[in-house]
């Protein structure tokens, strides 16, 4: 089971990681709607890896037999190996290649909420909202944790799917008595 875990945590976590270093080379940090559409879709595909590996272990290792609950203990660990590679591959990317990356985003944002209308008092909150979000991005732990609440939560719904589609009960084999 840990080696199914280690195996396609480290497949996930390597194309999600790959794909969005790629995403964000490529769009040089423009932020158009598409990118989140693109990301999160990658994520999906990347995650999907989650139900290859729990019907993996059950038809190559478990009889072709899994519980719910192990099938969910699986793609949860599967999620979090992916996940937390994932984190390690941004931290690479932002501070090493993109330390300029949230004002650029933060930018894109306020041009947004400007284009968008907003005037007044709902537009100085919404500016201060960016502002926060750009101060709390400057530290590490912030850093960390935003990155697993990107992707932590659609691999969380794909392991949950993934458990309710894949468990197999045992059948019990049919007895027949002979009639005398």
């Amino acid at each position: 089971m840990k080696r199914t875990i280690f195996t396609f945590g480290t497949i996930v976590g390597l194309v999600i990681g790959v794909f969005i270093v790629f995403i964000t080379w490529l769009e040089g940090n423009s932020h158009h709607v598409g990118n989140y559409v693109i990301g999160y879709s990658a994520q999906v595909i990347s995650f999907a890896f989650i139900f290859v590996g729990v019907k993996n272990f059950r038809d190559k290792y478990n009889d072709g037999v899994i519980s719910f609950g192990k099938a969910f203990k699986i793609g949860l660990g599967i999620a979090a190996i992916g996940a937390t590679l994932y984190v390690l591959i941004w931290l690479v990317d932002f501070y090493g290649f993109n330390p300029d990356f949230m004002d650029k985003y933060a930018a894109h944002m306020v041009k947004e909420v400007q284009d968008s209308g907003v005037t007044g008092a709902a537009l100085d909150k919404k500016l201060a909202q960016i502002d926060g979000m750009k101060e709390m991005y400057k530290s590490p732990l912030f850093v960390v944790l935003f990155t697993y609440a990107e992707v932590l939560p659609v691999a969380i719904a794909i392991s949950l799917i993934t458990a309710l589609i894949l468990k197999r009960r045992r059948v019990k084999p049919v007895v027949r008595q002979a009639i005398a």
